[in-house]
């Protein structure tokens, strides 16, 4: 009996099933491993490609690009043309820098990314505010002056949604906006045109950097509430809206939620690069009037304090040391250069207020 027992566990029918039992799990655990190197490999190349598209757009040229921009399409350099074209450039930076317009992603690495959309969102707001300044002031002699058609297609284009992932997605509607802008500057470059106007006059521009200032102002105070340094909300109802938001602590104080400063900070870098490329073609289309209001010195210390705050950021992450502590407070040095910007377009305004 006993050696039948050993013949039959020594039989091949046996060492078959035991070798197949033994082939299937080292193919599973390649399986397994091979599953795992990919993802590895996947994760590795999103997180390249990731840091890549974080970085922000370098500063242009603007005079040189206007003009080389006007050479290609063979157009004449009229007052307002550098204007509207860094308008368009800056507007197309949004859609067409390394990964594209990234605020409506829905895989990775876009989706998993956070301070460039912000970014993003800061020189849109910018790209807005200018936009609606050419329809409403900047191309009409007058209040009661007929708005410029493509203009009033452009402006609503920009205030699209900018998360909007389809049906449409916002880079069309931002690529619609820009086409609208080119066909005002192309009635705006030919002689032969006559309804297509840019009146670089001190009230215009006095207008737009109202917006220009209230928009850093914001920013300044956002920042400032970063920094453990709390606000007080003056405004009932803006109290009552910040603390639905998580904006707002106990007794009405205004504090940026710790999640948010990041965000916050990369959306004054945003704007501040948007505002210093709009401000240096507004150098050259309002040449005559700044000279004449001794003004143009007051743009150009604007221009350099946003310049500065778009810095390169040397640390991985934004830092948000308290008080006189032992680490940085970007969003306070950021908050410096914006209230020093702020300050300086309040005085440029008032210059342009006098006679």
């Amino acid at each position: 009996m006993l050696d039948w027992k050993n013949r039959a566990a020594s039989s091949p029918d046996g060492t078959d099933k035991t070798a197949k039992l033994g082939r299937e799990r080292s193919s599973s655990s390649l399986i397994g491993r091979a599953l795992g190197g990919l993802l590895g490999v996947y994760l590795l190349v999103t997180l390249v490609v990731g840091w890549y598209w974080s970085q922000e757009p370098g500063a242009f040229q603007v005079q040189q690009h206007a003009q080389a921009a006007a050479q290609q399409a063979q157009r004449q350099m009229v007052t307002g043309y550098t204007t509207v074209e860094t308008l368009k450039q800056v507007a197309s930076t949004l859609l067409d820098k390394p990964g594209g317009y990234l605020s409506n992603d829905l895989a990775p690495p876009g989706l998993w990314l956070d301070n460039m959309p912000n970014w993003e969102y800061g020189a849109l707001v910018q790209v807005r505010d200018f936009a609606r300044a050419l329809r409403k002031d900047f191309s009409r002699s007058q209040s009661q002056s007929t708005e410029d058609p493509d203009l009033a297609k452009a402006e609503p284009r920009f205030h699209f949604d900018h998360k909007s992932w389809a049906l449409p997605a916002s880079e069309s509607e931002y690529r619609e906006g820009i086409k609208s802008l080119d066909r005002y500057l192309a009635r705006l470059a030919d002689p032969g045109q006559k309804n297509a106007q840019f009146y670089a006059r001190a009230d215009n521009l006095n207008n737009w950097l109202g917006d220009a200032g209230t928009r850093l102002g914001s920013l300044s105070q956002r920042l400032s509430a970063s920094v453990g340094q709390v606000r007080l909300s003056d405004n009932q109802q803006v109290g009552n809206d910040a603390a639905e938001s998580g904006l707002i602590g106990e007794g009405g104080v205004y504090e940026t939620p710790w999640l948010q400063i990041d965000n916050v900070f990369y959306e004054a870098r945003g704007q501040a690069w948007a505002l210093a490329h709009l401000l240096r073609a507004v150098e050259v289309d309002f040449a005559d009037v700044l000279a004449k209001k001794n003004a143009t010195v007051s743009v150009r210390q604007i221009i350099r304090e946003l310049e500065a705050a778009q810095a390169t950021l040397w640390s991985p992450m934004i830092l948000n040391g308290s008080g006189y502590g032992i680490l940085a407070n970007h969003s306070l040095v950021m908050a410096n250069y914006i209230s020093r910007a702020n300050a300086g377009i309040i005085d440029l305004r008032q210059l342009l207020s006098q006679g």
